[in-house]
């Protein structure tokens, strides 16, 4: 049986933003469970030093290579934690996310966290993900 996503949104708001408040999943035969993937090339070397944009790209690119591993992508994403160094700064490149996000119909429900630092020195921003189908 194919899981059936339904969004829960009992305030509208956040559509606007990309996400939804809740995502009620039934049906699920297989449920992933993403470590945070940060800016790490194959090499697991941290990759672009101070450029957050570039980090947050990276880090999806890393996202959906474990999505891609796992017979998955982005649209079976249903949870994403987003922890930061510098909030301020991920807003002004927030749009790096929502926008590949949205390119594929993707809102799972978000937080985002700033944090003190990463588990890698230098490393900005860590994504963490739950995907079901």
């Amino acid at each position: 049986m194919a899981a059936q996503r339904t969004a829960v949104n009992p305030v509208d708001w956040s559509l606007e933003l990309g996400f939804n408040q809740g995502e009620l999943v039934t049906g699920a035969t297989r449920t992933l469970y993403c470590s945070g993937q940060t800016a790490m090339n194959a090499e697991g070397k941290p990759e672009h030093p101070d450029d957050l944009a570039a980090q947050l790209a990276l880090s999806l690119d890393n996202v959906e290579a474990v999505l891609t591993e796992a017979g998955m992508t982005l649209t079976n994403v249903v949870r994403l934690n987003v922890y930061t160094t510098d909030v301020d700064l991920l807003f002004q490149h927030y749009g790096v996310l929502a926008a590949r996000l949205g390119a594929v119909g993707a809102a799972p429900s978000t937080t985002m966290l700033g944090v003190t630092r990463l588990a890698v020195p230098g490393q900005l921003i860590e994504l963490e993900a739950t995907a079901v189908d």
